[in-house]
């Protein structure tokens, strides 16, 4: 049986594929096709080597606090 991570690193290297086959397909794509493909293969790449692993979002902003965010509300699941 397959874990979620398997399943998702598949699924990326797939839609990897598909990307290079549009842009072969389709030369005014080609470009645009081959930089999604890369951007689905190192996904994926990362993926597989750290399933749990984590990247910061141009959107994460800083914590100001400088401690552990483990505690704070604003990003505790729990109830």
């Amino acid at each position: 049986m397959a874990t979620h991570a398997e399943l998702a690193v598949n699924l990326l290297r797939n839609a990897a594929v598909f990307f290079r086959d549009i842009g072969a397909q389709n030369p005014d794509l080609k470009e645009q096709m081959e930089v999604n493909a890369k951007t689905y293969d190192a996904v994926a790449e990362m993926l597989e080597s750290d399933p749990g692993g984590e990247m910061p979002l141009a959107n994460d902003a800083p914590s100001d606090d400088g401690g552990d965010d483990a505690n704070d509300e604003s990003t505790s699941s729990s109830t």
